[in-house]
């Protein structure tokens, strides 16, 4: 079972905390990840991207010339994808790129993620933030007492304003909740800093509200 040391912002070790191996103890699957992070990048797809079949380009009522005698090539509409300014064949339409992803393969995904991450001691638990008052001074000051380098992603409470106003100045630090948590965000980040309280664990049998969404 994976052990870290509970933090505090000044980066001081406390008692260890075992983290849930259903998150952080799983051999990570790169096929899942992948399907996953695809599935979550195609879902953030606009999907508006529009051409004009030849039905729907302006003009091109009148056949251009004759039928036969011209000597030309026979030719019905001057919109014909072949002709300059007529419709396009087979273009893009508006169109959904949502992939359906199973809850059992999001979760795999997710814990594959956590347990990378955990594996090469990238995860940071920090007991709680306790600021009285939004500092940015004082999360760059936390984050270098702990230790976080690089993209850090940091996990918090929905109603724990202060540290999101701390931190939602800091162009390296993406802030997120606990039911937010994702495979792409913690594959893109460097570390992953957790709360006590949003510390992910394995949900009873009779509650799923806490499923990964993305």
């Amino acid at each position: 079972m994976t052990q870290v040391k509970l933090m505090t912002t000044a980066g001081k070790a406390g008692s260890s905390i075992d983290l849930d191996p259903a998150y952080f103890g799983v051999v990570p699957n790169v096929p899942v990840m992948h399907q996953v992070v695809t599935a979550q990048l195609a879902a953030k797809r606009q999907g508006t991207q529009s051409t004009k079949t030849r039905s729907e380009v302006r003009g091109g009522g009148a056949k251009p010339w004759r039928q036969k005698g011209t000597g030309r090539a026979r030719a019905g509409s001057s919109r014909s994808p072949i002709w300059r300014g007529g419709g396009v064949a087979l273009g893009p339409k508006p169109r959904s790129y949502e992939q359906k992803t199973p809850k059992k393969m999001k979760r795999l995904a997710l814990a594959s993620a956590l347990s990378d991450r955990a594996n090469d001691n990238k995860v940071i638990v920090v007991d709680d933030w306790g600021w009285d008052a939004p500092s940015t001074k004082g999360a760059i000051r936390a984050l270098e007492a702990l230790g976080a380098e690089g993209k850090v992603l940091v996990v918090l409470e929905p109603d724990d304003a202060n540290a999101w106003l701390s931190f939602r100045n800091l162009p390296h630090v993406h802030v997120l909740t606990r039911g937010e948590l994702n495979t792409f965000d913690v594959l893109v980040s460097d570390v992953v800093v957790f709360t006590n309280s949003t510390l992910p664990t394995t949900a009873p049998a009779a509650d799923t509200s806490t499923e990964e969404t993305s």
